[in-house]
């Protein structure tokens, strides 16, 4: 496979109103799914109680209703784990009372031989958790901006966090769309693809900021096709990079999403839509967005008035 596009001739700036329009298509979708379907929260964002337990044998889900059901409780989600399903999750919504849990961990330790692990978060601890999700994942960004606002210019900055956000809402929507579980690897998994993704786009931009520097050593930029050929060549001359970073990653990311474990794998899964959405917005849509911006502030620069002489 012939990855060298440095020397191709490919205009990957003329159907930038296409990808627009691609994002603004997703970003719409998105806000319509979650609008109806919402957000699956697991417990570790709502009230709720999770029990984990083993077994010498494998498990179904049937056999772990039925324990349940004997001490008059039915569990609104049941994950089994393990090589066999010697292991098990059921969660409840809603937090149990004591004598609930008591009457389940004598029960399970009477019938398996292993006491449960039994886990409970109230309604304050899921808010404490949501809100410092939020408030993680915006000092995340807002740090990402004001660093390439300082080592580049504000509309690097700019452009990089709006891509961060559509990569960051994409997943969110195909969650939405799913209904798969939000919980807390699931905010690791969009801390980390935002940190991937930021690292791609930061590649991109340096190579942009070279050319331009580059061109600007030779002649003033004072035209938007000046400015497109700068941002196509950069684009061209970090696609090969982008591509195969994402693909060695892409493939270590679907092992663990289609072998691992039952825990990890919406994890996994984020991780793998996160890299997909990182890719398109750091050469598709991040680039092109500030070929835009740059080139209306080129022209505002152009219009701007020149300073009136000082009488002698």
């Amino acid at each position: 496979m012939d990855f060298k596009f440095a020397d191709k001739n490919i205009d990957l700036i003329k159907p930038r109103k296409s990808f627009f329009a691609f994002t603004i298509l997703v970003v719409l979708a998105g806000a319509i799914l979650l609008s109806t379907f919402g957000l699956n929260l697991g417990i570790d964002f709502s009230s709720g109680t999770r029990v984990d337990f083993m077994a010498d044998e494998p498990l179904t889900e049937e056999e772990i209703e039925n324990e349940f059901a004997e001490i008059g409780l039915a569990p609104d989600d049941i994950t089994l784990a393990g090589d066999d399903n010697e292991q098990a999750s059921a969660q409840f919504i809603g937090a149990l009372e004591q004598e609930e849990v008591t009457d389940l961990q004598v029960h399970f330790d009477e019938v398996f031989g292993f006491e449960p692990n039994v886990s409970t978060v109230s309604p304050q601890i899921g808010r404490e958790l949501a809100i410092n999700s939020l408030i993680a994942t915006g000092l995340a960004s807002l740090g990402i901006v004001i660093y390439v606002a300082i080592r580049f210019e504000f509309l690097y900055g700019l452009a990089a966090i709006t891509a961060l956000l559509y990569d960051a809402f994409f997943v969110i929507s195909v969650f939405s769309l799913l209904q798969l579980e939000i919980n807390i690897p699931f905010i690791a998994a969009v801390l980390t693809v935002i940190g991937y993704s930021i690292n791609d786009t930061i590649v991109t931009f340096d190579r942009i900021r070279e050319n331009v520097s580059k061109e600007e050593e030779e002649r003033d930029i004072e035209n938007f096709e000046q400015l497109a050929g700068i941002v196509n060549k950069s684009l061209l001359q970090t696609l090969t990079r982008s591509l195969n970073t994402v693909l060695t990653v892409l493939f270590a990311a679907v092992a663990i999403w289609l072998l691992g474990s039952e825990a990890i794998t919406s994890f996994a899964f984020a991780i793998v839509l996160g890299l997909i959405a990182g890719t398109y917005s750091s050469l598709f849509f991040a680039a092109q967005l500030w070929l835009v911006w740059k080139n209306k502030a080129i022209k505002r620069q152009q219009n701007k008035p020149a300073p009136e002489a000082e009488q002698p």
